[in-house]
């Protein structure tokens, strides 16, 4: 199939101007950083909020700034073609104009009372619904103009997806024509407890945000064509790439459909691991398809007091975007602004570029080694709640980061044999909502000589979010469910009842380590079963007199099944998730004992010696990659990093395919090479000082 331009750049850079740029900026300056940056895509602000160019569209509202004449979006589009770049054309239709909203009040997004929504940052403007005629017109005669009057590969739409539940007529009786019902008060999951028995009143509003939010996703998917029949009409080799960042649409989905995936988190905010970056390029490629994957990081500081002119520290933006490079992202630079406030982040991001062109012979077309998929639920969220999937997602991907396990991410839709059968291990932190045809997939995979690790509630519930008498995977799990739910939980424990198990390993000593807060009362019911922890029922923490068990541990914190050729392991507790909120060493080691006995294998890629390491493990025509991310760093869990401090003292040891031999090693960004030795199918190598990433590459010969 003939590779879309769009597909090609290793690396992007976005110009956002803001609306008295034009006469202001210095686009010479602008083009000529695209080139000292190797940027082989560039996504420019066309139209949309502001038109850069001189539009015909009726309302398409001009820059003030300007003149007779001008085309600032004409000019740079036509330099970066001019340096074979790529061009994507960036849209934003997530408001309009005062005057556009008197003349067409039905383009305005509307609230519950079916009052016209002022702009919550800009209160001059209205927000927009793009899912009636504002989306499926206005903005579809922007984007066919813009497809016929330039050379433009693409057209990128920013805060396409509207912004929030909408009550204009449009949507009105566009839903309740499809469902029958009116449009929900919100769309959230009603259930904020989620354990308890479910009210009539509850389940009718859990039925409404179910519906409305499919028919809002296929309406999402309907003006996505709608785009892009407007640009064929024109120029059928534009391709429509609507911004992703939000989540909102099937990843799955919008695999089948894009040249370009675009993961929009361009920084990290509060209490969030700098690892975060790795795992946004994670679950993009997870969705399957061709389409690359490029994260888009912002030059500044992203968080909710929105300092859109600010300049990120240089460390914190070096680990972000090298997590995402470690982990198959392609890097996306993004400005807002064309006239310079700060230069300080230039350097920075040219060096990053720089020292990415520079490997880019081991960059393109790598495909990932790893043996082990952490799956991760959009429908569980979606049915669940934010609340209830992202703590366990978080806690098991530190926990595989601790470990120095490689992994993927595999998208919940995705359980089919030709994806998940690539991993021998598949990792479930608490994917509760699960379809039957998933569950039987996962069943299959087993059977195939699959392992699973699976923690609390996965399963529990079915495809449209109804609890599920028996758990979906109990059977597999080994478990009998005796009640769903008990917490939360206080000074409850695992006591250790399985000392020779390798689940035990280095907690001989220990007795007993902490438990969850949340837990599934179940039994045993495999009987080749192995229960390496049982329950400590919680017992009073106050008076001091009275804190002490009044119960033997009997019931099982962890089940273990070894079918030889297949193994389970399941903790009926939400290990994962408390992991997350507390850091318990316990607990990592506890993941880690476990992953490693389920995997049951020598590992693909280990790494030897200090520090918070992130690595991958890629393999491309005649070479094998490690990654290796230094995330040594007291603000690796919570930003931004001051200075980054490097990691002595590792070393690397991987194992090598059994048709080829290596011929040389090199560390790629230390430029230099890695003497190496060969000992039963492994290659071993020192490596250098590494202060943020280094890349391991591996040349072989047949």
């Amino acid at each position: 199939m003939h590779e879309h331009p769009l597909s090609r750049p290793l690396r992007w850079a976005q110009l956002t101007l803001v609306e008295n740029d034009p006469g202001r900026y210095d686009p010479a300056f602008w083009l000529d950083y695209f080139r000292r940056t190797h940027a082989e895509g560039a996504c420019l602000s066309a139209g949309g909020v502001v038109a850069y160019y001189p539009t015909k569209v009726p309302f398409h509202h001009r820059s003030a700034w300007m003149g007779e004449g001008d085309d600032p979006f004409g000019e740079l589009a036509r330099g970066c073609k001019g340096m074979g770049m790529a061009v994507l054309a960036r849209t934003d239709p997530h408001a309009i104009h005062a005057d556009a909203f008197e003349a067409h009040p039905e383009w305005a997004a509307r609230d519950a009372d079916g009052k016209a929504r002022p702009h919550w940052a800009s209160p001059e403007m209205f927000v927009a619904c793009p899912l009636g005629p504002y989306g499926f017109g206005f903005i579809s005669e922007v984007h066919r103009e813009l497809a016929s009057l330039y050379p433009v590969d693409g057209i990128f739409i920013n805060r396409w997806a509207g912004s929030g539940p909408c009550w204009c007529d449009s949507c009105r009786d566009g839903f309740r024509s499809a469902s029958g019902m009116e449009v929900p008060a919100g769309d959230d999951p009603v259930d904020s407890s989620g354990e308890g028995e479910v009210s009539p009143g509850r389940a009718r509003a859990d039925k409404a945000v179910a519906a409305y939010r499919a028919w809002r996703h296929g309406r999402l998917l309907a003006l996505w064509d709608r785009w892009q029949a407007e640009v064929d009409s024109v120029n059928p080799a534009v391709k429509v790439v609507p911004n992703t960042g939000g989540g909102e649409l099937d990843m799955a989905e919008f695999a089948r459909r894009s040249v370009l995936m675009v993961a929009d988190r361009q920084a990290r905010s509060g209490a969030t691991p700098v690892w975060m970056n790795g795992r946004n390029a994670k679950e993009y490629r997870s969705a399957g398809g061709d389409a690359p994957v490029a994260a888009l990081f912002s030059v500044g500081l992203e968080e909710a007091y929105r300092w859109k002119d600010s300049v990120q520290a240089e460390a914190e933006t070096r680990l972000w975007v090298a997590e995402g490079v470690a982990h198959g992202a392609v890097p996306w630079y993004s400005k807002f602004s064309g006239f310079l406030h700060d230069r300080r982040w230039l350097s920075t991001v040219e060096g990053i570029f720089v020292r990415h062109h520079s490997a880019e012979r081991y960059l393109r077309g790598a495909v990932s080694r790893a043996r082990v998929g952490l799956v991760h639920s959009q429908l569980t969220q979606r049915l669940r709640g934010w609340a209830r999937s992202e703590p366990h997602l978080n806690g098991m991907y530190q926990a595989l980061v601790e470990a120095r396990i490689p992994f993927d991410m595999v998208h919940e839709s995705l359980l089919s044999p030709g994806l998940a059968d690539r991993y021998r291990l598949l990792v479930f932190p608490n994917v509760s909502v699960m379809s039957d045809e998933a569950c039987t997939a996962v069943r299959g995979f087993a059977g195939r000589g699959g392992r699973v690790v699976a923690t609390h509630l996965t399963g529990a519930f079915d495809g449209e979010g109804r609890r599920r008498t028996v758990p979906g995977l109990a059977d597999l799990l080994g478990v009998s469910v005796k009640r769903v739910h008990e917490g939360p939980m206080r000074n409850s424990y695992l006591a250790v009842t399985e000392l020779g198990h390798p689940m035990a390993r280095g907690l001989a000593e220990a007795g007993r380590i902490i438990n969850g807060t949340r837990r599934i009362e179940c039994g045993v019911a495999e009987p080749s079963a192995v229960v390496p922890f049982r329950v400590v029922r919680p017992y009073p923490d106050l008076p001091m007199e009275k804190v002490y068990p009044r119960e033997d541990p009997s019931e099982p914190g962890a089940v273990c099944v070894d079918r030889g050729a297949s193994r389970t392991v399941y903790f009926p507790f939400n290990l994962d998730a408390i992991f997350n909120e507390v850091m318990c060493a316990d607990h990592a080691l506890l993941l880690r004992n476990a992953f490693e006995w389920a995997l049951d294998e020598e590992p693909v890629v280990s790494v030897g010696g200090p520090g918070l390491v992130d690595l991958s493990v890629w393999s491309l025509p005649g070479a094998l990659t490690v990654h290796l991310v230094n995330l040594s760093n007291p603000f690796a869990m919570r930003g931004p990093v001051r200075e980054l401090l490097p990691v002595k003292g590792l070393s690397v040891t991987l194992a090598i395919p059994g048709e080829v031999t290596p011929s040389r090693a090199r560390w790629l960004f230390a430029g230099r090479d890695a003497p190496f030795a060969c000992r039963d199918g492994r290659l071993v190598a020192e490596a250098p000082e590494i202060t943020d990433h280094d890349i391991l590459a591996v040349d072989l010969r047949q």
